[in-house]
């Protein structure tokens, strides 16, 4: 058996782990999880991820979770270029700098970026208050502007000179609350150019092919009764 990868592209980091592998020629099975359904909690799916969240991978009897050790796993097992997950003790350092603080600071204001001010209010037909949306986008703001004073600084890419596994956990990052509306990169020079460099790094086709799905959101009808109580108990944390 090759390797699987259960995603759903509307995750933002199942886009970084769907990137990677298409961008370096990792040859895989997509096993397609649908988080609006749920269907990353039912037992089947339970039986390759406990955690019961993607990505998730499985190679051969080997099964992982997290999507930051799956890219790490997949740049050590197909040798991808060094430029991904650099030798360099410091420049490695670099990228895990970035993927160790981006958890509970970027991800975090993104994913409430786009759940309060589009799933929320459109998906699930929930207002969401006035001043926790206001509180929301002045947390992404202020992750914005360390993510450019701290880690892009002036230099092309996140952890340096050359694209790396941080880029692609941030621009997917990202392009969450863009989704929604927000205008992430319209007053921030540096922030645009850099998206482009990524983007250009990429691949143009393949960097749209990721994000069809979630750039998609918008136009999704409201959510049925069923769905509304199924997606309750995890996403209420999110206001």
């Amino acid at each position: 058996m090759g390797l699987e990868l259960y995603l759903d592209l509307l995750s933002q980091p199942c886009r970084a782990v769907y990137i990677f592998a298409k961008k370096n020629g990792i040859p895989f099975e997509l096993r397609q999880v649908e988080l609006l359904k749920g269907q990353h909690h039912s037992d089947a799916f339970a039986q390759v991820n406990p955690l019961r969240k993607v990505p998730a991978l499985k190679d051969g009897d080997f099964t992982l979770a997290e999507s930051v050790a799956i890219l790490l796993y997949l740049s050590r097992k197909y040798e991808v270029p060094d430029h991904w997950y650099p030798q360099d003790l410091q420049a490695r350092a670099r990228v895990d700098e970035y993927l160790a603080w981006q958890h509970t600071a970027l991800r975090s204001s993104c994913t409430r970026a786009m759940w309060q001010k589009m799933m929320f209010p459109v998906f699930l037909g929930e207002q969401v208050p006035p001043e926790t949306l206001a509180s929301t986008l002045a947390e992404l703001d202020r992750c914005l502007q360390l993510l450019e004073d701290k880690f892009l600084k002036d230099q092309d890419f996140v952890a340096g000179p050359h694209i790396s596994v941080a880029d692609l956990v941030a621009i997917t990052e990202l392009m969450h609350p863009v989704s929604a509306g927000c205008q992430v990169f319209k007053s921030r020079p540096k922030l645009a150019a850099w998206r482009q460099r990524v983007e250009v790094e990429v691949g143009k086709d393949l960097f749209q092919e990721a994000h069809a799905t979630v750039m998609k959101v918008k136009d999704l009808p409201p959510a049925d009764p069923a769905t509304k109580e199924k997606l309750k108990p995890s996403v209420q944390v999110l206001l």
